[in-house]
């Protein structure tokens, strides 16, 4: 930092002076970008673009692949713009039985490959749904619920409609619990949660990792008795749940499936899907 030390008094102490404060705040603010979860609006992706378990492997990292428990579970994937046309063929080959693809992000944002996605998993003979991004700070949870169903996120008793998925992770755009105490973080969920059901008849899947929960809710008790659980973690079991929960419906294990897409385990057969899907 170069700092004049011509002078010692009159205007050379006066700009001695400000130019080692400026150099001061400029060296305080290069330390604060540095801290976790400290992002600059350079940093940050286009808004639109977040996707399930965009987070996951920043802040809880990148494990093995799920260990054999004997336990029945039944493969599915989740999709966003970021595949773009998906080869369902394949993924039905390879024993993917279920899918949700990204409808809508906050109140601003429609995936433009939901139709190919959605309506294409379901042609192949897929159960499927819908899940919506959440951006707390940009407007309420009731406004995003109804953006979301809106535009794809709605719900039909077909037992082939797995019910909607709020989306409640990092903010890839800044602050990680988007501004909002674990307080009103709550507060926003059920704001979400009660529109969801009162347009749909359903209550909504919430998809989380157990650190965000914890840190951005205060790990929050309240939603385990309505609202299942679809809980992110990229390892060999799927860890300590938040609080409420004491078993998950569905676990997104990995962000690099064989073919394309999050790869998840629903935590039973073929049947407890549409079981699910049919409410």
């Amino acid at each position: 930092m170069l700092v004049h030390r011509s002078g010692t008094t009159g205007i050379g102490r006066t700009i001695t002076t400000r130019w080692t404060v400026a150099g001061t705040l400029l060296a305080v603010l290069a330390l604060l970008l540095t801290l976790p979860g400290a992002a600059s609006a350079a940093d940050a992706p286009a808004r639109g673009s977040a996707r399930m378990g965009m987070g996951v492997v920043a802040h809880d990292g990148r494990g093995g692949l799920p260990r054999d428990s004997r336990a029945v579970q039944t493969e599915g994937v989740d999709v966003s713009s970021h595949q773009g046309n998906v080869d369902w063929s394949a993924l039905w080959n390879s024993g993917v039985k279920w899918a949700y693809v990204k409808a809508t992000e906050g109140t601003y944002y429609e995936n433009p490959y939901f139709a190919q996605q959605y309506n294409g998993s379901y042609n192949i003979g897929m159960i499927r749904g819908a899940y919506h991004f959440a951006t707390p700070d940009t407007t309420t949870g009731a406004a995003q619920a109804d953006f979301f169903v809106n535009n794809g996120g709605g719900w039909s008793r077909d037992g082939r409609t797995l019910p909607g998925v709020l989306d409640i992770e990092w903010n890839p755009y800044g602050d990680a619990c988007y501004g909002k105490s674990p307080s009103a973080m709550v507060t926003w969920i059920r704001d979400f949660l009660n529109r969801y059901k009162a347009r749909t008849g359903r209550d909504a899947v919430i998809y989380t990792a157990t650190s965000w929960w914890t840190q951005c809710t205060g790990n929050h008790s309240g939603f385990g008795a309505t609202n299942p659980l679809w809980v992110a973690r990229y390892n060999t079991t799927p860890g300590t749940l938040p609080a409420g929960w004491s078993y998950y419906t569905m676990w997104q294990y990995t962000s690099t499936g064989p073919i394309v897409g999050d790869h998840n385990k629903f935590n039973g057969a073929l049947d407890r899907v549409v079981a699910l899907a049919n409410g």
